[in-house]
């Protein structure tokens, strides 16, 4: 045993976590993090912009179910990355921000970059706090690991002082805490699953809506059985998207509005009745439906609405104990079968409407026609990272991801230039996965040079920009509040961002007709570079009553 530097302990700590990937921008307050990174084995990833290391954490966790971590510089570098800490803590996604401060012996006396990070990130962590000691360095970031990922997950922030980082500690003193985390899930109280049960069995129209939490569970495995065996239509957002493949018999994607309106009892797991649900209103769900909530966090059930039965429990572990009881009361999901028919008709005759523009051969290119073209090369290990507002809404509807993990958007928060974060961290996940980002044109200007940062360190994903020359999700709102004559800052130009790409390192195409889309896809995948596929689209009226708040 010797003498280490606290940057060491910290790397030290992370491949107890067996981390593999941290995500950065260099600074030298955390430059010690690096240095103790390289003898451990841990490839550190370097962006153009903190925001970009911050989502990229975020994207780990997503892909991969376990925290990723960034490591960002005090004071502009740690406000830079404030956003993804944001989108991650609304989207109760598990990520660890390490960030720089001055040396503790010139707290208070103006030392570069020094500010409060800790008050700063305290109401957009689960646990915001300052190292104390260097010897407690593994400590702190083995709790950090425990508490983002414990009950309803969430970032966690510490802050290490640059002396800290680069004091000398014996390793005999160093904390390096083991068996500090559990597999433990939360499952529901018996009598109250047993009432959520109850009103299943005696329900002519039930449904389910499920959450993120379902990508977090500790009992995933339980929800093909719990879908198969109850025969309810499900219906999926967040994290959850590609939790039930196309063609499922239970799975919809296209008339939840109208089941909320019509069912008798609505299962929601592990997410918020929030705007995505109308707020659990008697507008957006019927009021005469009995509401079942399952969800982690207890103060989420009857807010907004009244539930019937709120269950504080795990979504997996919720769904395998309404399975056996089904199992054991001899349920028979044939009493849904009317229900399920209806739905389905309904379904078909959506897909049947949208069928003109998905076929489009419009000059310039329907955006259904584009969505069309791009789900043709989506295969079973295609990751997809939504990017943007109106392309990327559309696209949700048309783009279908084949299994779960595979569907990255911006989340409850609504954080536009998710995307090349996202997207780098799957694909170094995943490396042999397909990853292509869905970019509006306005949310490709917000990180572009990030295409610099993946040509260079050969991270070869696939971006495909919807270029209708403006931010079409508020622009439309403008025009029907306004006029069209009364639209400032939502209209862009049909810029060649196919060639800033080239310019960066990577591959671009640009496609005007429908007809070139596949072609230029295919050529992008096979590039062996970053690339950008830049679509010119024409306008449509899929969206046309799309809110933007």
């Amino acid at each position: 045993m010797g003498y280490i530097h606290g940057g060491k302990v910290v790397a030290r700590a992370l491949a107890a976590e067996k981390v593999p990937f941290v995500f950065t921008l260099c600074g030298g307050h955390v430059m010690s993090i690096y240095d103790g990174c390289l003898d451990e084995g841990i490839r550190v990833i370097d962006v153009r912009h903190e925001q970009t290391a911050g989502h990229a954490a975020d994207g780990w966790a997503r892909v991969t179910g376990q925290p990723g971590v960034a490591i960002v510089t005090a004071g502009p570098g740690l406000t830079d990355a404030v956003t993804a800490v944001a989108s991650a803590h609304r989207a109760n996604v598990p990520m660890i921000i390490i960030g720089g401060q001055g040396p503790r012996m010139f707290v208070d006396m103006g030392s570069l970059q020094d500010m409060n990070h800790v008050e700063l990130m305290r109401p957009i962590t689960k646990w915001s706090v300052s190292v104390p000691t260097a010897k407690r360095l593994g400590e702190y970031v083995a709790t950090a690991f425990r508490k983002a990922t414990t009950n309803v997950p969430g970032p966690v922030f510490l802050e290490m002082p640059l002396d800290l980082l680069f004091e000398q500690v014996d390793e005999a003193e160093a904390a390096f805490p083991t068996q500090y985390r559990t597999e433990s899930g939360i499952a529901g109280d018996p009598r109250a699953v047993e009432r959520a049960f109850q009103l299943l069995e005696s329900a002519e129209r039930p449904m389910a809506i499920v959450g993120s939490q379902y990508w977090w569970s500790r009992r995933r495995e339980a929800y093909p059985n719990f879908v198969d065996t109850l025969g309810i239509p499900v219906y999926v957002n967040g994290a959850a998207r590609g939790s039930l493949p196309p063609g499922h018999p239970y799975f919809f994607q296209q008339t939840r509005k109208e089941a909320l309106k019509n069912a008798d009892v609505v299962l929601i797991f592990g997410t918020p009745l929030d705007f995505r649900i109308g707020y659990g209103r008697d507008s957006h769900i019927n009021p005469r439906a009995k509401l079942v909530q399952v969800d982690l966090d207890g103060s989420e059930l009857g807010r907004n609405r009244a539930c019937e039965v709120g269950i504080i429990g795990d979504t997996g572990l919720v769904m395998e104990q309404l399975t056996d009881l089904a199992a054991s009361d001899g349920y028979q999901k044939s009493l849904a079968e009317v229900w399920v028919k209806d739905l389905r008709k309904r379904e078909s005759d959506k897909w049947e409407k949208m069928q003109a523009g998905m076929h489009s051969d419009a000059d310039p290119i329907d955006p259904l026609r584009a969505c069309k073209e791009i789900d043709s090369i989506v295969d079973e290990d295609t990751i997809i990272v939504g990017d943007g507002g109106d392309f990327v809404g559309t696209a949700a509807y048309t783009v279908r991801p084949r299994q779960p993990g595979q569907w990255l958007d911006p989340g409850p928060l609504g954080t536009l230039g998710v995307g090349p974060g996202y997207a780098m961290a799957a694909k170094l996940a995943r490396p042999k996965s397909n990853v292509i980002i869905l970019y509006g044109d306005g949310a490709f200007g917000l990180h572009a040079m990030e295409f610099e940062a993946m040509a260079r360190q050969k991270i070869n994903v696939v971006g495909i920009v919807g270029n209708d020359a403006g931010w079409m999700q508020i622009r439309r709102g403008q025009e029907q509040l306004y006029g069209p004559d009364r639209t400032p800052v939502t209209g862009l130009s049909f810029t060649r961002y196919d060639r800033v790409v080239e310019a960066l390192g990577g591959h671009g195409e640009y496609v005007e007709k429908a007809q070139d889309i596949r072609p230029a896809l295919a050529r992008a995948l096979a590039s062996g570079k970053p690339a950008l596929v830049n679509i010119k689209l024409g306008r449509s009226d899929f969206r046309k009553d799309a809110i933007s708040v």
